[in-house]
């Protein structure tokens, strides 16, 4: 879709460069952006022009995932390892096509705060760290687990970027699962549950993600309360389901037969 209100167009060629003018946006992949009118922005800053990695191995062993990194770049990334098969889970639960993946940012899709995100699901059982630039200059970190607040809505201020998403090595080396159930086919996730190490984190079911202890799945989903309702169905629904692929995953991490496979 044109965005027919949009008069400038910024490449910054560093980071005091991104400071937004006003009705100036953020620009990633811009599959959303472009997706909808934005009547409110007259002006693109792209992000992609600071060249940031897409993944990279940090000194420590952290994978950091670059927020312009987009879902094909991730996806076939050497650098995954043992997490490229739920990466790979994880990105196919977007039922994305071709043009999409190539253009989709891992960023982008957290800070849109979407229950379905599906990096939003990924980087949030990973464990991982959302690295946020500030305005003053300086960064700050949050787990995204964190950062999601609720649908559309992020702990992001106004003048935040986010940077990169970090993965600790503990968790590239931990034994992981993945359930998503949906109520077509191809229709867009309304629960994804996977487990990496001792943790089984729940989205899409729910407005934002919500981590529960795989030892205690029962006590933890009894302590969910922010159940989503919307046309891909409805709350009490995905609470039964979520909490099916909740006891698959758990018992699959703990090395027992998880039953019967849900994707």
């Amino acid at each position: 879709m044109d965005l027919h209100t949009v008069t400038s167009f910024r490449r910054p060629a560093g980071r005091d460069e991104i400071r937004l003018a006003p009705g100036e946006a953020l620009l990633g992949g811009g599959t959303w952006l472009f997706s909808e009118p934005q009547p409110a922005t007259t002006g693109l800053v792209d992000l992609t022009a600071l060249g940031w990695p897409a993944v990279e191995l940090l000194e420590d062993g952290t994978l950091r995932v670059g927020a312009t990194c987009t879902v094909a770049e991730l996806v076939s990334s050497p650098l995954l390892g043992p997490l490229a098969p739920l990466v790979r889970s994880a990105a196919d639960a977007f039922l994305m096509s071709f043009k999409i993946q190539h253009a989709a940012t891992v960023g982008g899709n957290i800070a849109l705060a979407l229950p379905a995100g599906a990096m939003i699901s990924l980087t949030a059982a990973l464990g991982g760290t959302a690295l946020v630039w500030t305005p003053d200059g300086g960064a700050r970190r949050e787990p995204v687990a964190e950062l999601v607040r609720g649908v559309r809505a992020t702990s992001l201020a106004p003048g935040e970027v986010l940077r990169a998403v970090d993965v600790p090595l503990v968790e590239r080396e931990a034994p992981t699962a993945f359930r998503r159930a949906a109520l077509t086919p191809h229709g867009r996730s309304s629960a994804v549950v996977i487990g990496v190490g001792d943790r089984v984190t729940v989205t899409a079911a729910t407005t934002r993600p919500v981590v529960l202890a795989a030892d205690r799945i029962e006590e933890g989903l009894a302590t969910v309360d922010c159940w989503y309702d919307d046309p891909h169905g409805a709350a009490d629904w995905r609470a039964d389901v979520t909490a099916v692929l909740a006891r698959q995953v758990a018992r699959e991490l703990a090395g027992e037969p998880a039953g019967e496979v849900h994707r």
